[in-house]
């Protein structure tokens, strides 16, 4: 007699390369209105950027408090608040027409830095095309995330490189959401039981 063996869908969720979508009920909470891009996620845990939050530091004054040069055409792009983990850490989520040996590759089309070589490529126009810099990250645990998941705390999304590098931090959410046909402020902030 076979023994009918079931797999469990949260074991085979792979949320790498996706968004996160905070759903509108987590109110209250350092992710409230969040959009996370996983840069990796496997047995051990995930890793991922809030690319949507301010962190109240420009680049230009970053530059400034690590000792690079700096120009006039930083002062306007926002440092962002990555995650509530290691808050003194840069990360330079960026395009893959820059590597360095520090670069993890994510995708064909997308990167990950922690290098401060990265930092000042960029400083002085040599870095990649596109970026987007953060200090701390978001991180889970084994199966944390898959248990969020399951409880409605986030909703996927399939990542897309124009939300990162060309909208505004205030509209990453929105666009995300609109990728799923998915309008937030329709949506309860309290999920509904049949």
């Amino acid at each position: 007699m076979a023994v009918l063996q079931t797999t469990n869908e949260a074991d085979l969720l792979n949320c790498s390369n996706q968004f996160l979508l905070a759903m509108p009920g987590l109110t209250g909470d350092y992710f409230a209105a969040s959009l996370i891009y996983v840069c990796e996620h496997n047995e051990d845990g995930a890793l991922g950027l809030v690319v949507n939050r301010p962190s109240g530091l420009t680049l230009i004054e970053l530059f400034a408090q690590i000792g690079l040069n700096t120009k006039p055409a930083f002062v306007d792009i926002p440092v962002l608040s990555g995650g509530p983990v290691s808050t003194e850490q840069g990360f330079v989520l960026h395009s893959a027409d820059y590597t360095t040996d520090a670069s993890t590759a994510l995708t064909d089309e997308l990167s990950m830095s922690t290098a401060i070589d990265t930092l000042r490529a960029i400083s002085e126009g040599r870095g990649p095309e596109q970026y987007v810099i953060t200090l701390g990250y978001a991180g889970w645990a084994a199966g944390q995330l898959e248990d969020e998941i399951a409880r409605n705390v986030w909703l996927t999304a399939p990542s897309d490189t124009s939300i990162l590098f060309d909208r505004p931090c205030a509209d990453r959410l929105n666009a995300a959401a609109s990728v799923l046909g998915i309008d937030f402020s329709l949506i309860a902030g309290r999920p509904g039981h049949a």
